[in-house]
C-alpha cells in the first residue's frame, strides 16, 4: 500500500479539492482500494481521473466521459506501462499516442491533452515524500472522513474530526471549508469567516470558498465585505448561479438596483433550461 496515493495526494496532483476526486470516484470511473474510509490509487487510477476531470472541464457529458474513460481503461489495461502515453484531442475524440501507434476512445467534441510522462513524474515526487510527511496527511485524510461520516448524526463530532485533520494537515483546504460550515450552521458566522480565510490563504482563486466566506460575511460583517466575495466568485466562474443570485440580493438591499438587475438577469439566463 506503501505506493498507493491517497485522495489528497491525487487532489493535489489534479490541482483540485478532494471533494472533487470523491466525486469522479463516486461515478465509478475508478475502483480504487479501500483503506479504512479513505480511498487508495495507483497511477491508472490517476490517469483515469485526470482524463475524466479534463473532458468534463470540457463540458463532455457524463456519457462521454465514461465511454472514453471505459475505452482508455480497455485499451491500456493493468499491464501496459502508461509512463510514455500521450493524451490528445484527435477532432471529436479522445486519441491515446504511444510512440507511432495511436488509438482513439471515442468520446464528444473536447479539447484534452496532457503529457502521461509528467503526471508519472508528479506522482513519483509524492511517492518520495518523507514517510512522515506522508503518514500525517493519512491521518489527516481519515480525520476528515470520519467527519464527513459524521455530520448527520453528531455534528460536534464531526466538527472535531474536522480539527483533528487541520492540526494533521494544515493545508487540507475541504476540511476548512466543511468545518466553517458547521460553525456558521451553528450561529457563529466568524468562526466559519476566520476558517474561510485560512483556507482562502492556500487556495486563494476557489470561487466556492469565496462564496461561502460572503455567506458568512453577510451574517458577521455586513453586505459590503460580503459583496466583494461575491464578486471575486463571479469573476472565478461566471457561470456560479447562486453567487449572481445572492450578490443580487445584496445590491437591492444597498439600493443599487442596476447592478442588482444585472446579476438577476444572469442568474436567470443559466437556470433556464
Amino acid at each position: 500500500m506503501s505506493d498507493l496515493l491517497s485522495t489528497a495526494e491525487v487532489a493535489r496532483l489534479l490541482r483540485v479539492r478532494p471533494a472533487r476526486v470523491r466525486e469522479l470516484v463516486r461515478t465509478g470511473l475508478c475502483s480504487p482500494a479501500r483503506v479504512g474510509s479513505g480511498y487508495r490509487f495507483d497511477f491508472q487510477d490517476v490517469v483515469a481521473l485526470r482524463a475524466a476531470h479534463e473532458l468534463t472541464r470540457q463540458k463532455v457529458p457524463p456519457a462521454g466521459v465514461r465511454r472514453a474513460v471505459e475505452r482508455l481503461a480497455q485499451e491500456l489495461g493493468r499491464d501496459r506501462p502508461l509512463s510514455g502515453l500521450r493524451l490528445f484531442a484527435d477532432g471529436r475524440r479522445v486519441a491515446v499516442r504511444d510512440g507511432g501507434t495511436a488509438w482513439q476512445p471515442e468520446t464528444g467534441q473536447i479539447l484534452l491533452e496532457f503529457d502521461v510522462a509528467e503526471l508519472a513524474a508528479e506522482v513519483s515526487a509524492i511517492r518520495d515524500a518523507p514517510r512522515a510527511a506522508r503518514k500525517r496527511r493519512a491521518r489527516a485524510e481519515e480525520s476528515f472522513e470520519r467527519g464527513v461520516e459524521l455530520e448527520t448524526s453528531d455534528a460536534s463530532a464531526a466538527a472535531a474530526a474536522y480539527a483533528a485533520a487541520i492540526a494533521e494537515d494544515p493545508d487540507l483546504v475541504d476540511a476548512y471549508v466543511n468545518l466553517g460550515r458547521l460553525r456558521h450552521e451553528a450561529g457563529d458566522p466568524g468562526a466559519a469567516m476566520r476558517l474561510y480565510l485560512q483556507a482562502l490563504e492556500r487556495q486563494p482563486d476557489d470561487p466556492l470558498l469565496h462564496f461561502n466566506l460572503a455567506v458568512a460575511l453577510e451574517d458577521s460583517e455586513g453586505p459590503q465585505k460580503a459583496v466583494t466575495h461575491y464578486e471575486r466568485a463571479l469573476e472565478l466562474d461566471p457561470g456560479f448561479a447562486d453567487a449572481h443570485y445572492n450578490v443580487a440580493g445584496l445590491y437591492e438591499l444597498m439600493g443599487r438596483s442596476i447592478d442588482a438587475l444585472r446579476h438577476y438577469h444572469a442568474y436567470k439566463r443559466l437556470i433556464e433550461p
